[in-house]
């Protein structure tokens, strides 16, 4: 099956867009911050089983599109990235901790990627009472 991933339960194809700011909206990703950063997500999000797809690193915002297994789920997926990847730029750049409390803000924006369009699963869903 193209396309598709499986664990021992679930066969998914569940992609994201994700995006996450510095906390103030600061321009802390540059530089060394930001190469380090571009290393640090793809490993975290392996040590979850998540495969990232496509990734950005601005001054002050993080990009990602990335797939999850469902059963592990984006929002503990993400708050396992940012805290793992928080806790080892702050390590690593004392300027991060002297410049932010913390580095991430606790919010991110989130977005199903792909698919088929919304009209023809709701098509789907009320034509499964006719057969």
């Amino acid at each position: 099956m193209l396309g598709y991933k499986s664990n021992n339960n679930v066969v998914y194809s569940s992609n994201y867009h994700v995006v996450w700011c510095p906390k103030y909206r600061r321009k802390v990703l540059v530089d060394k911050v930001a190469k380090r950063l571009f290393e640090l997500i793809p490993k975290a999000a392996s040590k979850y089983r998540a495969e990232v797809i496509a990734l950005e690193i601005r001054p002050d915002q993080v990009p990602l599109l990335i797939e999850v297994d469902p059963q592990f789920g984006i929002h503990r997926l993400i708050k396992c990235i940012k805290g793992v990847t928080s806790h080892d730029l702050r390590k690593e750049f004392a300027s991060l901790r002297t410049r932010l409390p913390s580095l991430w803000t606790n919010s991110y924006f989130c977005s199903t990627v792909g698919g088929a369009p919304l009209e023809v699963i709701q098509q789907y869903v009320e034509n499964q009472k006719k057969v």
